[in-house]
């Protein structure tokens, strides 16, 4: 029996597909584009909108490309994920994430060139956003905990600094 290597890679990289994908289903059925419904009134909302571009809507229109990089992005996670080296606990849940927001929002732009945005924080003025924005982001904190944790634990010397 073959043993499923890395499974905090492919489960958070699955179940934060399924949530970005259900959560896109939802908005498109139950919201007209540019409708929005406030949570709590001036501080977060849910707002369709779309985004031909990539993040704070940067190459928007003629943005094709970001398809196909999306694409790259989640073959070669996988690949990684597969056949790549040993990886601790933190980067298998960081690169996870990372293919979950990208296959994500790859799928919107193959199926209809524009992602689904519609987490709308008002308070701070941020673009609004989407669940594989999220697990992006949840993605790039994990990787930079991986990397920052051997700083963090290495041990001290009990020597005392040079004067």
């Amino acid at each position: 029996m073959m043993r499923f290597r890395y499974p905090a890679f492919w489960i958070p990289a699955l179940g934060g597909l399924i949530c970005d994908r259900l959560s896109k289903i939802w908005v498109v059925t139950e919201f007209q584009l540019y409708q929005s419904w406030p949570i709590w009134p001036q501080v977060f909302h849910f707002t369709y909108v779309r985004n031909s571009g990539a993040a704070f809507s940067l190459f928007s229109g003629g943005s094709s490309w970001l398809r196909w990089l999306s694409f790259l992005v989640c073959f070669g996670l996988a690949i990684w994920a597969w056949f790549g080296p040993r990886m601790t606990r933190s980067e298998q849940l960081g690169y996870g994430f990372i293919f979950a927001g990208a296959f994500g929002n790859g799928l919107d732009r193959f199926y209809d060139g524009s992602v689904i945005d519609f987490l709308d924080f008002r308070l701070i003025l941020f673009p609004v956003f989407n669940i594989a924005d999220v697990l992006i982001n949840l993605g790039v904190a994990c990787l930079i905990i991986s990397f920052l944790r051997p700083l963090w634990t290495r041990p001290r010397s009990s020597k005392p600094p040079l004067s």
